[in-house]
């Protein structure tokens, strides 16, 4: 999928809270994605339908979550979106890219195996929020996924 994608500004910071509400149980409100992109080393691409947040420091790159509305998944915005981060994550001298993923999310499991992520560690009850309502008792650990840099997509 080729797709234009930019650099996101405070006039989209509602609209990314929009998305990451679609996608997340707990998600983050505009201003936490503010703060979030305010940080030194962070960036963030987006698309009408998705954007990825992520930052870089000490030639290491985290991916802080990837929201893509439920009604254009399946269509290659993800991995777009994954691609131009994992580019940027290399342009700012990552070494590594790293990220935490529900256990039970086959459809993101599937994207970063594809993408090349490995899994590297097991965060136990990393997504247990009291306040959230628990989805048919699924499994509440993340896996810790990384994929070294630089990569190579076909």
């Amino acid at each position: 999928m080729s797709v234009d994608l930019f650099d996101p500004t405070t006039d989209d910071l509602s609209h990314l809270a929009a998305l990451h509400a679609a996608s997340f149980e707990s998600p983050w409100d505009h201003v936490a994605l503010a703060d979030l992109l305010a940080a030194p080393g962070s960036f963030a691409f987006h698309h009408r339908d998705g954007f990825v947040l992520a930052r870089a420091a000490g030639g290491e790159a985290e991916i802080l979550t990837l929201a893509v509305a439920p009604e254009a998944r399946g269509r290659g915005l993800g991995r777009a979106l994954m691609i131009a981060a994992t580019s940027r994550s290399q342009e700012l001298g990552a070494r590594d890219l790293f990220l935490e993923v529900g256990a039970a999310n086959p459809a993101a499991l599937a994207l970063y195996a594809r993408l090349g992520f490995a899994k590297v560690g097991l965060r136990k009850g990393y997504y247990d929020d009291p306040r959230a309502p628990r989805a048919r008792g699924e499994a509440r650990d993340a896996l810790v996924l990384r994929l070294p840099l630089p990569a190579k997509f076909a």
